[in-house]
């Protein structure tokens, strides 16, 4: 029905328009609703933004002038075990895992994967939403602990490094150019949708109105995991600081306090909790820090300690840098 798509038939069945969530149909070149909506299809990837939105990052005006572009021819395939890391990730791995990369810029000699937080699905094969997956290092982690993976992101340049990654690792994993406030899927879609280092860039009417996209992406009973800014972390009052608790302007880092966190959460999907993700740093995975110079290394390490102990000493939670916010979407909205 949807020929030309890098996107398996379960999960195209799943796409609708942006707008108005209306059935999208087309071919290898183009989509379109029956409302007369058309979005372009760049090399089997659909780019499906609403381009009279304010952009929350550049890239999404980029991949909007990119997808007007006449070449439509596809890229050459990577393969499993083919030798080198994707020079895209490269020079974007301060921008998808923080700071503490800098020094690895150009240099890196393997892909930093994380550990997924959530347990395997509950049924094989269970698909994934991530939510500004970049060049897709979540959805890798997310399949190889048993779920099928789908990854959105505002750049065509990551959505095409994301594949070229997939598909060097032997990673079955699905992207298209979308934004977090207007998904282009049903409702009801997903078991599990996730987010990390992307919402805690957004002014907050953004950030509320990707909320409740989530919330009705998520099936009934579903679940959301999205990582967040905590304001009372030490590094956060630190860079709070520096900018003179100015308003934040762009892609900066919106910092949220955990009770407006959990309200947010709840009012938009269901009943939330919080957890420790990192304290000083937004970014400190541990099953990627033997990479990072020795200095670093001793960051994440006391990250990791003071994660541990943070469900038995419970005031930490509150001085964490980082915060996972876990919400269950409720059985009926109102």
């Amino acid at each position: 029905m949807r020929r030309g798509l890098r996107l398996r038939p379960a999960i195209a069945a799943q796409l609708a328009c942006p707008r108005d969530e209306e059935t999208l149909e087309g071919d290898d070149r183009e989509l379109r609703c029956g409302r007369g909506h058309r979005y372009p299809v760049v090399e089997g990837i659909p780019v499906l933004l609403v381009d009279e939105a304010t952009a929350t990052h550049r890239e999404a005006v980029r991949s909007l002038e990119q997808s007007r572009e006449p070449s439509r021819e596809m890229p050459r395939s990577t393969g499993p075990g083919e030798i080198g890391i994707d020079s895209f990730v490269q020079q974007a791995i301060v921008g998808t895992n923080g700071n503490m990369w800098k020094p690895l810029t150009g240099k890196l000699r393997s892909y930093p994967i994380p550990a997924l937080p959530l347990p395997p699905p509950d049924r094989s094969g269970a698909s994934f939403l991530d939510v500004g997956c970049n060049w897709g290092r979540w959805c890798i982690a997310a399949a190889r602990l048993g779920y099928t993976p789908v990854g959105i992101d505002v750049s065509l340049d990551a959505i095409r490094a994301a594949y070229r990654v997939a598909g060097q690792l032997g990673v079955d994993a699905q992207y298209i150019v979308a934004d977090a406030r207007h998904l282009p899927f049903r409702t009801g879609s997903f078991p599990v949708v996730f987010s990390y280092s992307v919402l805690q860039h957004f002014a907050r009417p953004d950030a509320l109105r990707a909320l409740d996209e989530v919330s009705r992406v998520v099936e009934r009973h579903g679940s959301a995991l999205i990582q967040m800014a905590n304001r009372y972390g030490a590094r956060s009052l630190y860079h709070q600081t520096r900018r003179r608790f100015t308003q934040p302007v762009g892609f900066q880092v919106r910092y949220w306090s955990p009770g407006e966190l959990r309200s947010a959460f709840e009012h938009a999907i269901g009943p939330a909790k919080l957890s420790a993700d990192g304290y000083f740093s937004l970014n400190a995975q541990t099953r990627e820090m033997h990479q990072l110079p020795l200095r670093y290394r001793c960051v994440v390490k006391a990250s990791q300690r003071l994660c541990a102990l943070t469900p038995r000493v419970r005031p930490l939670l509150y001085v964490a840098d980082s915060l996972w916010v876990s919400a269950t979407k409720k059985a009926q909205r109102p």
